[in-house]
């Protein structure tokens, strides 16, 4: 399973099946929380993700299997509901501090 040290990544993809509306409004808040650490924020539909290591996408727990099969070097982290899940806060308080984070 891939893993990445939080003060490694770069670039968090919000995916979802289509790529738009709920996803653009978790990758809105996000972009808001981690800019201060200097990681780029953006949202894509699932079958779109890159497969770039130091990569991390979060998406819903239905499309994980998915996505770690779309992009396998990505750390994908599910999460089950869009406002509010644990998932957001421990992807944030890992690129803060410098957790790892795994799939």
């Amino acid at each position: 399973m891939p893993s990445v040290n939080g003060s490694a990544v770069k670039k968090v993809i919000v995916a979802c099946d289509a790529g738009m509306g709920s996803s653009v409004m978790v990758a809105s808040t996000l972009k808001g929380k981690l800019k201060k650490y200097g990681v780029d924020v953006s949202h894509t539909p699932v079958n779109e993700l890159p497969g770039d290591e130091g990569v991390v996408v979060l998406c819903h727990q239905g499309l994980a299997a998915r996505a770690q099969q779309t992009a396998p070097n990505a750390v994908v982290v599910p999460f089950a509901i869009f406002m509010g899940d644990p998932a957001f806060t421990k992807v944030e308080k890992a690129i803060a501090n410098g957790e790892d984070l795994e799939s």
